[in-house]
């Protein structure tokens, strides 16, 4: 199968945004651009699919664009389409009569369900030049998003910024009068020495396979939901890993994946992690 890239496009401003980060994702990666729009019948997606294409060969006269109108659900042709993809970007709003990516739990389940990593195109400031690369990591369970956070650092030429995580509860002691030798304060100790070791462990092969990435790696005990927040402020993109849980309406998204795709700063990208 070709290597390629998936954008969903309705012909709204936002699937607009969507369509040129999927161009240059796929100019990047140089593979092909698949540009997909979900319709109730197929002649109604001649002229978007077409605008669409000249827009994305313009921005990249060399890159191969094809074009398809799915006829049913925008969702499920989303789904579909991304199985075998690199890559499949969205927008905030738009993709074939959904209001928004974010608004109901119709989008939500496609971001639960479509294969491989999802780039969902959002935030507020321009996310190109020099700005880096961010990954959230809490523990070796985002091997994949680390993996695909290097590469696209690699693929950019910026520094790739982790920010690992910790957030646990601390049970209260009375003060020792020596400091530092409660058993309290030396579990703490050595909590924080093994939860720092945690991304240089993880990311040690990585390092080896990406040289020319520069990397900059923080520990944060606060929630990471609110810390990669902070730092998507200044990132190009945020790279997280996708903890997809079963309930009684299908897999659905983990709380950090939830507050990142309603409040990033920059796009977000999904990458499905191990059950």
């Amino acid at each position: 199968m070709t290597s390629h890239v998936v954008v969903g496009v309705d012909g709204s401003l936002n699937a607009v945004r969507a369509l040129d980060w999927a161009s240059d994702e796929a100019a990047r990666r140089g593979v092909e651009l698949r540009v997909v729009y979900a319709v109730p019948e197929r002649d109604e997606a001649g002229p978007v699919l077409t605008s669409s294409v000249a827009r994305a060969r313009e921005r990249h006269p060399t890159l191969t664009v094809e074009s398809r109108a799915a006829v049913g659900g925008a969702v499920r042709a989303l789904v579909r389409e991304s199985e075998g993809a690199d890559l499949t970007v969205v927008g905030t709003r738009g993709f074939g009569g959904v209001t928004g990516l974010l608004a109901g739990s119709v989008s939500l389940r496609a971001a639960a369900h479509v294969h491989g990593p999802l780039l969902i195109v959002r935030g507020d400031h321009p996310c190109d030049g020099d700005r880096g690369v961010l990954l959230g990591l809490e523990d070796d369970s985002g091997a994949d998003a680390a993996a695909y956070a290097f590469l696209e650092a690699e693929r950019r030429g910026v520094q790739l910024r982790v920010v690992h995580s910790t957030h646990r509860h601390v049970t209260p002691e009375l003060p020792s009068l020596i400091p530092g030798t409660s058993p309290g304060q030396r579990r703490r100790a050595q909590n924080d020495l093994s939860e720092e070791a945690v991304p240089r462990f993880s990311l040690a092969e990585l390092r080896d396979a990406h040289p020319a990435v520069a990397v900059e790696t923080r520990t944060v005990r606060r929630g990471p939901a609110e810390a990669l927040l902070d730092a998507a402020r200044e990132s190009a993109v945020v790279v997280i890993g996708a903890h997809r849980r079963t309930s009684r309406i299908g897999p659905q998204l983990g709380p950090v994946a939830h507050t990142l795709l309603h409040g990033s700063h920059c796009p977000v990208v999904l990458v499905p992690t191990a059950a």
